[in-house]
């Protein structure tokens, strides 16, 4: 069920309701590009989302389409290629065993589209790129996560250098969205206890190619005004509603596939911030009469759990009287008392709060690190939970994270890929003998390529700048500040990432003196863009952001530092496409992947970086 109305589209084209409101558009350029010919500057308008461009464009432009020979062929041709990558499945001719098997992908954020505020970072970018790479490979998946009415906050900063958060409320009728419904077309709902009280919970369904992601939502009339704000914002509110959004996402994600009748063979747990959802399952077979030992081993056997944060401040964490607070009717239906349900989530060596990463490890029967070098820094971290082995022999592997080619790599790159590589490179494209061809590809082409990349990027920080000069009457030193004086012929270093103190964004201004003299070289200048958001309660990352504002209003600096507000997928893809080198510099060991070095290295961008995460 979606919200355009049937009647508005002509009948020839009306697969385009269908179309838009499956995001197998957004890592698809020909059917952006199908969109996007109906009325370019109304595509422009709505933010690049086909479901505004459906509602608000006039009638006459649609019946026009709709007979257009050329249109048409594009049309056709674009629904034949969605209509065959939704419908049969690799597994179900290779290994039709696997077909039947569905996978739970549980995630606090989803980033698939810019459409659909659901993401801060990194982590989100991994669950929607995962999401994207199940439905190109026909994987059974289905995703799990919660519909944040205000998303995440948009940025802006101030004149003096500080982050302000400004908050949006996401119009669902505009979102590629559709509401859960029953057989008799009535919301579906699930109810979850929350101490001592209940909590409604409706779904909204993304289709993400073959994949469909159930997002929750208690902004509904059943709940009180407060339990409507639970699933407002991401990471949002204290400790208290933090913990109130996890038993919600993992126990009533669990109730949700319930509802779906889903009945998922691989429950994965993205992150410590899931795992109620083991507890949940736990207390289903325990209610149909295992022990809490047995129930407990059959939910191992089928949970996987990957953990993100190689530092010890990063894992979620609650006070004991906050679980017990919630969990006080819970843990007697799991067959345990108050000491050993508290013991899933504690340590020897900080027994007095509940950390949601240790309940993760102890109730997985897979658990991995994101890089290889962060599955040793694991294996170190939470060596205490084996105490009887050696460090080596600790049960947590790695999978080095990845990223989802389609959606990250330019066209134009894609095109050079597609005349030297192969014309089918893009299914192809985890052979590593096909990328020993990119050797081929003439320095000149390259060049060409990497040049148009810089000049569109440029060309898009600088008209942010100009409308934020104009529309907000900032004061010019800020529209300097935010690259208005950026030069495609200067090589352009870019650090665009989450800004927290780990991660040592402002490193390369240790030596501001020095840092003058290269930028200013007359024959051979640099300029630096950075770009990211603080979370909203880290002041040492805000106070990251300011520094390097401040840096970049500074006359000496000759406007080659700038600071990009308002970091998302949609700079992010600008960025990791035009800049010339990718600058890393996180603490050793401390970065546990960091794929936004792969993006860039996909759109021939090198790199400068410490051997952490995937570098090593």
């Amino acid at each position: 069920m979606n919200s355009l109305s049937a009647s508005k589209l002509p009948r020839r084209i009306e697969g385009l309701s269908e179309l838009a409101y499956n995001l197998w558009w957004s890592w698809h350029i020909e059917a952006r590009e199908l969109f996007k010919v109906i009325d370019r500057p109304l595509w422009k308008a709505v933010g690049h989302n086909p479901v505004r461009l459906l509602q608000q464009i006039p009638h006459h432009r649609l019946v026009a389409a709709a007979q257009n020979a050329t249109f048409l062929d594009r049309y056709d041709s674009v629904m034949t290629d969605f209509r065959g990558d939704t419908a049969g499945t690799w597994p179900c001719t290779e290994y039709p065993q696997l077909a039947q098997h569905v996978i739970a992908y549980f995630s606090l954020e989803f980033a698939v589209h810019t459409s659909i505020p659901l993401y801060a970072g990194g982590l989100g970018v991994l669950a929607g790129d995962y999401c994207k790479e199940a439905s190109d490979l026909g994987l059974p998946m289905v995703g799990i996560g919660f519909m944040y009415p205000q998303g995440y906050f948009h940025q802006r900063i101030s004149a003096d250098g500080w982050q302000e958060e400004v908050y949006e409320q996401l119009n669902f009728h505009e979102a590629p969205i559709s509401p859960v419904l029953t057989a008799q077309g009535r919301p579906m709902k699930v109810e979850v206890p929350l101490n001592a009280r209940t909590v409604h919970i409706a779904m909204w369904q993304v289709n993400v190619g073959r994949v469909k992601l159930y997002l929750l939502d208690t902004d509904i009339e059943e709940n009180s005004p407060s339990d409507r704000q639970l699933s407002a914002r991401l990471y949002g509110g204290d400790r208290e509603v933090r913990l109130q959004q996890e038993i919600v996402l993992g126990i009533g994600g669990v109730w949700v596939l319930r509802a779906l009748n889903i009945e998922p063979d691989v429950w994965h747990a993205n992150e410590g911030h899931t795992a109620f959802m083991m507890l949940e399952r736990t207390r289903g077979l325990v209610e149909k009469g295992m022990s809490f030992g047995e129930a407990a081993d059959r939910v191992r056997a089928t949970t996987v759990f990957t953990t993100h944060t190689p530092i010890p401040a990063g894992n979620d964490v609650f006070s004991l009287d906050l679980i017990e607070k919630y969990f006080h009717r819970y843990w007697g239906s799991l067959g345990v008392d108050r000491k050993a349900f508290l013991q899933l989530g504690m340590q020897e060596s900080d027994s007095s709060v509940f950390n949601m990463t240790v309940l993760g490890l102890r109730m997985a029967g897979q658990r991995n690190g994101v890089s290889q070098l962060h599955g040793g820094v694991c294996r170190r971290m939470w060596h205490s939970l084996w105490p009887d082995i050696e460090e080596k022999d600790v049960p947590i592997g790695s999978v080095t994270n990845g990223i989802h080619v389609p959606t990250w790599v330019a066209p134009q790159m894609g095109g050079l890929y597609k005349k030297y590589l192969a014309d089918d490179w893009l299914k192809r494209h985890d052979d590593p003998a096909l990328w020993e061809r990119v050797l081929d590809i003439p320095d000149e082409e390259i060049w060409a390529v990497r040049r148009w990349l810089k000049d569109r990027l440029l060309s898009v920080v600088k008209d942010r700048a100009r409308r934020r000069w104009c529309e907000d009457r900032v004061a010019p030193v800020q529209a300097l500040a935010m690259g208005a004086l950026l030069n495609t012929g200067v090589l352009t270093l870019g650090f665009c990432r989450r800004f927290t103190d780990y991660k040592r964004g402002a490193l390369i201004l240790h030596d501001v003196n020095r840092l003058r003299r290269m930028l200013q070289n007359d024959l051979q200048p640099v300029q630096i863009i950075f770009s990211g958001k603080a979370h909203p309660d880290d002041e040492r990352g805000k106070q990251l952001i300011q520094e390097i504002y401040n840096v970049a209003k500074d006359p000496q600096t000759g406007g080659r530092i700038a600071f990009v507000e308002d970091y998302d997928m949609r700079m992010g893809r600008y960025l990791v496409r035009g800049v010339d080198v990718w600058l890393n510099t996180p603490r050793p060991l401390q970065e546990a992947s960091g794929t936004s070095g792969q993006k860039a290295a996909l759109n021939g961008v090198p790199q400068l970086s410490v051997l952490d995460g995937w570098w090593y």
